[in-house]
């Protein structure tokens, strides 16, 4: 009797086993193709963000450019500007002298 007993839980046990076995090592095929799957994804994402970083380096460059030719083009509406007064206060003092000579020549005549 003790035999049967003996036997009969062994063989349960075994049967417990063996369905845990195949549970866990189906388990452990779905985590394998997840993994797989999330290290895809991953990989997919690095091209595309390096992708991304290579062009904002490049437009970090061109605004750098941008930002030099900016610069330039301010100093040099300063320096139009400045030009452009002296012009004007020497057409004003032409026109002065032009106004003078003109008085000299009405009262010449």
């Amino acid at each position: 009797m003790t035999n049967w007993l003996v036997t009969t839980i062994l063989l349960s046990l075994n049967i417990y086993l063996l369905v845990m076995v195949f549970y866990f090592r189906t388990l452990l095929k779905k985590e394998k193709k997840g993994n797989i799957i999330v290290k895809e994804t991953l990989g997919d994402a690095e091209v595309v963000i390096r992708k991304y970083q290579v062009q904002l380096q490049r437009s970090l460059g061109n605004i750098d450019i941008l930002s030099d030719e900016l610069g330039k083009i301010k100093n040099d509406l300063k320096s139009l500007r400045t030009r452009n007064s002296q012009y004007r206060l020497e057409s004003e003092k032409l026109r002065q002298r032009i106004k003078e000579l003109e008085g000299k020549i009405e009262a010449l005549l």
